[in-house]
């Protein structure tokens, strides 16, 4: 069985940094595309960042380029999520997501992805 479990989320400052941290269990991660999608209320789910399985290629939402930092270790089974310079917008519930088929033109869409995780809240509020 595959899952996928998020840790890391907490209250924040604005400007300050934070790590989400991703374990995944029930497959080897090495062959997958995986991602990081959040949630504000009130609004749809929205793409984050992802790594692709093939030469590690990253890609970042225009809002957080530059901020945040997507990687894994696939020898532990893990992707994590760097976010650095954090702002009240941030705020969201992040959810870590992965899938072997995902085509690059559709990296940003959730529906595209089999395996998500029940998400950790980020709370950036002074």
């Amino acid at each position: 069985q595959v899952r996928l479990e998020e840790t890391g989320g907490e209250l924040v400052q604005p400007g300050d940094s934070l790590k989400l941290s991703c374990s995944v269990s029930g497959l080897t991660l090495r062959p997958y595309t995986v991602a990081w999608f959040r949630q504000a209320p009130g609004k749809e789910r929205e793409f984050v960042a992802a790594e692709r399985r093939s030469y590690g290629n990253t890609y970042y939402a225009d809002s957080v380029k530059g901020r945040f930092v997507i990687s894994r270790d696939n020898a532990k089974n893990m992707v994590y999520l760097q976010m650095n310079n954090l702002k009240t917008e941030d705020t969201a519930v992040y959810y870590c997501a992965a899938d072997q088929g995902v085509i690059m033109s559709a990296m940003r869409t959730p529906a595209q992805y089999d395996y998500w995780g029940q998400g950790t809240q980020v709370t950036v509020s002074s």
